[in-house]
């Protein structure tokens, strides 16, 4: 697939006022810099509808069609797909779902695995500059929002190798998806958060910029989350830590502990009961409710993958 710029071709595009069209334009004026040193991206392209904008970005990059710096933005996707392929849609224009193609020249692969960890940083800082929505982190790759005093999931990101020396990170946030939208009770979107702004060009654009700013200060140390100052703000951020949390692990498996640190490795270490500090680098992870509780809060917001690519 190539993408095209077809955000002026769709006859319906103001079908919903309170949702008008991304504008494509002024979004490469003000983000890509061609031929220059400054900034990392260098194309931007918005297509009305995919399957999936990281398969698709992927495929072009296997293909040898896209560049690192390269950004392609769907105002409707019905393929999305989140961690453990679960599928995910929403309303057209509803949200930001967009992915980036990233070859992170000069950082050890074994390093790699920072990059969904260093995308949630990024966007998290930028919903609260520009949307002045706080934003919390759910290890690894969900980003939190409290609506009505309430915990919820209104994002996420999947990060795909694009061949040997690539990585395409997706990122997915619900900006004005309505209650009755909702594809789960645990789901959340910014405006149920009190966003000051819903402005999908404007919160696209700080995002964009908070994740080039990141990625760069990350790459420059060689993906050393520690000099980076990454670790340490993605712990600053991160809901999960200092919580009691079920680790739902391949094989039916799971782990019950406190989340005390989140490892050099980008894995979260949890506490468990026997007294052991046990690392996890993949897998589920729910967050308990406080004894007396009942139930939790983890799997609500996961089912519905809001976010996911």
């Amino acid at each position: 697939m190539t993408p095209r710029d077809d955000s002026d071709a769709n006859s319906n595009r103001w079908s919903d006022l309170d949702r008008p069209p991304l504008n494509a334009v002024a979004l490469r004026r003000a983000l890509v810099r061609n031929g220059g040193h400054e900034g990392l991206w260098r194309a931007v392209d918005v297509v009305q509808h995919t399957g999936s904008t990281n398969s698709d970005l992927v495929a072009l990059a296997t293909e040898g069609k896209a560049e690192e710096g390269a950004i392609l933005v769907a105002e409707e996707q019905d393929a999305g797909r989140g961690r453990l392929d679960r599928r995910w849609t929403a309303p057209p224009r509803s949200g930001l779902f967009f992915s980036v193609l990233l070859k992170p020249t000069g950082v050890p692969v074994e390093r790699w695995g920072w990059l969904p960890l260093l995308a949630g940083v990024a966007t998290a800082t930028a919903l609260s500059r520009a949307a002045g929505v706080d934003t919390a982190l759910k290890w690894p790759n969900d980003l939190l929002v409290t609506v009505d005093g309430q915990e919820r999931k209104t994002g996420g990101i999947l990060a795909e190798r694009a061949g040997p020396d690539a990585v395409v990170v997706g990122i997915g946030i619900n900006v004005t998806l309505r209650e009755d939208e909702l594809p789960v009770p645990g789901a959340g979107s910014l405006i149920l958060a009190g966003a000051t702004t819903t402005d999908r060009d404007t919160i696209l654009r700080a995002v964009l910029r908070s994740l080039g700013q990141w990625y760069e200060k990350w790459r420059s140390v060689g993906g050393d989350p520690a000099r980076s100052g990454l670790q340490d703000t993605y712990a600053a951020g991160c809901a999960t830590l200092g919580r009691v949390v079920r680790a739902e692990l391949p094989g039916d498996k799971s782990i019950t502990g406190e989340a005390v640190a989140v490892d050099g490795d980008g894995r979260l270490v949890l506490a468990t009961a026997e007294g052991v500090q046990q690392p996890v680098g993949a897998g589920d992870i729910v967050h308990l409710r406080p004894a007396g509780d009942a139930g939790d809060t983890g799997d609500a917001g996961d089912t519905g993958d809001a976010g996911d690519r």
